[in-house]
């Protein structure tokens, strides 16, 4: 692929990404009890919630690199190479942990289950399809690897630390009120297990498939 086209390929996922955010963050400004049973509660705590999901930010991610990208096809630090590997491995979580944990907890409809739609399956489909065709390859190491995987440990011991002091995780499995610490660790090791399945198989395909762009 030439670089003309991977910066058009990077632009488009960054478009969606950015669209995605915006629009999620337009519904919690407004009030939309969003992945919550009952009422929502006031605009710091939501806005803060919204911050707070894994979703979020591995949206974020994608959006800030793609955006990068689509400037500079071939862009090459290595502070963006550990960025770019965090948020691609991180959206293949989101996707993966949504399709099997998360799917169908709410009855969704309208904006809201067009907001959920694109964060956790548009974007990640767009995202992962962008780096298979565009790469930037090669650019995945071990010391890549170890600051990538900084991000989501950062997450989770905020979430759970977090979690004891205000009474609420994002994502019901972290909830260890409701299902014990026992369940959470389960939840956390297997979870954290995905993730070094996930960079093994991103660092491999790195050395596998043709460097891209040419």
């Amino acid at each position: 692929m030439t670089r003309e086209r991977a910066r058009a390929v990077h632009l488009v996922v960054a478009v969606v990404a950015w669209f995605a955010l915006v629009f999620q963050l337009a519904l919690v400004v407004s009030g939309e009890a969003i992945l919550v049973d009952e009422d929502p509660p006031g605009l710091v705590a939501r806005t803060y919630r919204y911050f707070a999901y894994f979703t979020i930010q591995s949206n974020f991610l994608v959006a800030i690199t793609s955006t990068v990208l689509a400037r500079n096809p071939v862009e090459d630090r290595f502070g963006w190479r550990a960025a770019r590997l965090a948020g691609i491995v991180g959206i293949t979580v989101t996707a993966l942990v949504y399709v099997t944990l998360l799917r169908g907890l709410l009855e969704l409809d309208g904006a809201n289950w067009l907001a959920d739609l694109l964060l956790h399956q548009v974007v990640p489909v767009l995202a992962l399809a962008a780096w298979a065709v565009a790469g930037p390859r090669p650019r995945i190491g071990r010391r890549e690897t170890a600051y990538a995987l900084a991000w989501p440990v950062a997450w989770l011991c905020w979430t759970l630390v977090v979690g004891q002091v205000d009474g609420w995780v994002p994502y019901p499995f972290l909830d260890a009120d409701e299902e014990g610490w026992g369940a959470v660790g389960i939840a956390c090791a297997g979870i954290t297990f995905l993730f070094l399945l996930l960079f093994a198989l991103y660092a491999w395909l790195d050395r596998r498939l043709r460097a891209a762009p040419r």
